[in-house]
């Protein structure tokens, strides 16, 4: 080959060699190119502050008397239960210092006011439904189920519509008790017969053998002992009971100056109308239940005089005012606008205690999360231990050792009676002295 082409293509090479090298390396680097779509930690930092804008949905569980004995005040209790979910769906949720926002939704079934539905059912509600939080059922035998199947899968439970101290009693770390415990229930009464007649002496207890109305009557029964009272009757009757004529005869047999006691609603009502009709003379009744619900005024000249505990009264003076006074933060709407609340919603009926009882343990479930500033349910639970508070229901405060952990030990009971007021029937508060907005009718008969 002549030298003279040896140059020109030395330098074609060269330049083919230049522009394969280029190529190649645009090739190499076309990855550094995209690298910043690569970089999905940088394209998603806004992650961050997505709770801003994340809502949840806790899923509340429980069970509903929506047949069975315990209809009545089951029904109103989810009634009240379900006014304070929509009340703080409506409002927006709760809001976390994290931007979360957080909502509630219900899942309940019928437990036919059985015990051995409930746990099947509470079951359910935690393997199936995947409950957040548990609502305990109404009354105490259905509560004390429903706490076994609660503590065994760590699920929080605020009770309400159950009382008997033993429940919590059990060693329990999660179940909480919205209501005051049942060796209190009854002991207003004895202290308003004291006040009333310091010469009143005898008593005739007569109770539902059930494990409220028993713990509450044997606590009762103690309480009357110890201040110098005799007891004349002791007398328990099964909770199908429709006809207490039996009973009745050893009430008059026993002519005592008061006659306590009671069980749910039918029975108590049944009780106090029998008891009117057959004449009984006695001085002072107080049953359980029955009394406060706004339908006892059906039975008519039979609930006058009657008194019943009651955990909570549309007159119940609790208050903003009255949590500073006793020290204690104040939380929630006033008794007055859950009142009025409520009887917009209910062709002017007023809420029975009942009713507050349900829409008070969706307060406290959300006061707790508030507190803990968490979903999560250790958090919740420190907080519920922490809780000392007033709401509208009056004060709440629990129980934190291993004894009676979750016990109520805040909430006092008021006592109502029914009197007549211009040919019509009312509820009056008559105990304590400074809750009462009426004196006690005394005797009644």
């Amino acid at each position: 080959m002549s030298r003279k082409w040896i140059l020109p293509l030395i330098l074609v090479l060269a330049l083919a060699l230049t522009l394969a090298a280029c190529s190649g390396n645009q090739a190499a680097e076309a990855p550094k190119a995209e690298q910043p779509k690569a970089e999905q930690p940088k394209a998603e930092e806004p992650k961050a502050e997505e709770p801003a804008g994340k809502e949840v949905t806790l899923t509340i569980g429980f069970t509903a008397s929506q047949t069975g004995k315990y209809n009545v005040p089951s029904t109103r209790q989810t009634t009240g239960l379900q006014m304070w979910m929509d009340d703080v769906n409506n409002a927006g949720g709760i809001k976390l210092s994290d931007g979360t926002v957080v909502k509630f939704k219900s899942v309940f079934y019928d437990d036919e006011s059985s015990k051995e539905r409930v746990q099947e059912l509470y079951t359910k509600l935690a393997t199936e439904d995947n409950a957040d939080f548990f609502i305990s059922p109404y009354s105490s035998g259905l509560t004390a189920a429903s706490a076994v199947i609660a503590e065994q899968y760590g699920i929080p439970m605020i009770t309400t519509g159950a009382a008997s101290d033993s429940v919590y009693k059990q060693g329990y770390t999660v179940v909480y008790q919205a209501y005051t415990p049942a060796s209190r229930y009854l002991t207003g009464a004895i202290d308003l017969l004291m006040n009333l007649d310091p010469d009143a002496k005898k008593v005739a207890f007569v109770y539902e053998n059930s494990k409220f109305a028993t713990s509450v009557t044997e606590a009762a029964k103690a309480y009357a002992e110890k201040n110098g009272f005799e007891v004349v009757l002791f007398e328990g009757y099964d909770p199908e009971t429709k006809d207490f004529n039996a009973v009745i005869n050893k009430i008059e047999a026993a002519a005592p100056d008061a006659i306590l006691g009671g069980g749910h609603f039918q029975d108590g009502s049944t009780f106090a109308r029998q008891l009117y009709e057959k004449g009984t003379k006695v001085k002072f009744i107080s049953l359980l239940v029955a009394p406060p619900e706004p339908t006892f005024a059906e039975l008519g000249d039979a609930a006058v005089g009657v008194t019943g505990p009651s955990q909570w009264e549309p007159a119940a003076k609790y208050s903003p005012e009255s949590a500073k006074a006793a020290g204690l933060e104040w939380f929630g709407p006033t008794g007055e606008e859950f009142t009025e609340a409520y009887k917009a919603a209910h062709d002017g009926e007023e809420p029975s205690y009942h009713v507050a009882g349900g829409y008070a343990a969706g307060l406290i479930l959300q006061k707790a999360i508030m507190d803990a500033d968490s979903i999560d349910k250790d958090a919740v639970l420190k907080a519920l231990d922490a809780m000392d508070m007033m709401i509208f229901f009056g004060h709440i405060k629990f129980d934190t050792s291993a004894e009676a952990h979750g016990l109520q030990i805040g909430h006092e009971m008021v006592l109502i009676q029914w009197q007549k007021e211009d040919g019509k029937l009312v509820k009056q508060v008559v105990w304590p002295k400074e809750g009462a907005t009426a004196e006690a009718l005394y005797p009644i008969r």
